[in-house]
């Protein structure tokens, strides 16, 4: 009976950190300024710099936020829209917090900076067809 107890207390305190790991995010971007934001790098700075860093050099801490600076893996436009949308290790879900042109436009940006230079113009409708 005390195995039971000991399962149960550990299920219900549980529950509430998945219900609130998913409105954190929400709730840390709720600022409307930063919502209102559609140039990527406004929305970079907003948003994406506290953990990528501002020059996208990426950081060590609480957690790894990789960087973004001459990063290979954002070549393909389809990952960093997938990562943003769904969140991935430390990174919180943003795509219930950024809209499907913000997305587009921080994707574009951080592929056109930071040593990055790829150019390939990222559209609205692939962050749609990834949601």
């Amino acid at each position: 009976m005390k195995l039971l107890k000991i399962v149960v207390a550990l299920v219900l305190v549980s529950l509430p950190v998945a219900a609130v790991a998913q409105s954190d995010a929400e709730m840390m971007f709720a600022n409307p300024s930063k919502l209102t934001q559609t140039e990527g790098k406004d929305i970079y700075d907003a948003i994406c710099a506290g953990c990528h860093m501002p020059e996208g050099q990426g950081a060590v801490g609480a957690g790894k936020y990789p960087a973004l600076a001459n990063n290979e893996s954002i070549e393909a436009a389809a990952y960093p829209i997938y990562v943003i949308i769904h969140g991935q290790k430390a990174m919180p879900p943003l795509g219930g917090v950024l809209n499907d042109e913000q997305i587009a436009a921080v994707v574009e940006y951080i592929r056109t900076n930071f040593g990055n230079n790829y150019t390939e113009a990222v559209t609205a409708q692939e962050v749609t067809d990834s949601r």
